[in-house]
């Protein structure tokens, strides 16, 4: 098999995942945007992109570190509870027998922090606020290999299948390098 084809097809798949659960939340997304410490919006799709992400990996290469953006703390607070419940829902549509210590691991999964030759990173709504107001937002994941990137997968849902269209007749792209 040649160098990194397990890793592009589940790097691609899983933003793929991600993207369907993304534009899910986004056709619902009813005021389930939180605020993080350092003041930025986080939804509902940033903690289920980042959990079926992460799962994937972790189910196809149980010893890599994934740096991701999210960690579960805010998730467990009794007052987001809706919150709590909408993800589940989410990320059910897509693993069906999920409970949410499940979701919580998953997501934890991509807070490492240490270093390790080989790592992936995670962006899982890079543009948040564009996703919130309806605009442009991609999903990114990246393996990094001895410093270098090696496996490059990005989804933007929203972006038109062609630019010419007005309006766009359909949207969605996805990138693998």
């Amino acid at each position: 098999m040649p160098a990194y084809d397990r890793e592009r097809t589940v790097a691609f798949r899983a933003v793929q995942t991600a993207a369907e659960l993304c534009q899910s939340v986004r056709a619902d997304l009813d005021g389930d945007v939180m605020e993080k410490d350092d003041r930025t919006p986080v939804t509902v799709a940033d903690f289920g992109s980042q959990a079926v992400i992460c799962k994937a990996l972790r189910d196809a290469f149980p010893d890599d570190p994934v740096i991701g953006e999210e960690d579960s703390s805010a998730l467990r607070a009794d007052a987001n509870a809706d919150v709590r419940a909408h993800l589940l829902e989410e990320v059910r549509a897509h693993h069906p027998d999920v409970n949410p210590g499940l979701v919580f691991d998953w997501i934890d999964h991509g807070t490492d922090e240490g270093y390790s030759e080989r790592v992936w990173t995670l962006d899982p709504i890079d543009g948040t606020k564009g996703f919130v107001r309806g605009d442009q937002y991609a999903i990114a994941l990246a393996l990094i290999v001895d410093g270098r990137p090696q496996v490059a997968a990005l989804c933007c849902p929203h972006l038109p299948n062609s630019l010419d269209a007005d309006p766009p007749t359909s949207r969605g792209q996805a990138f693998l390098a």
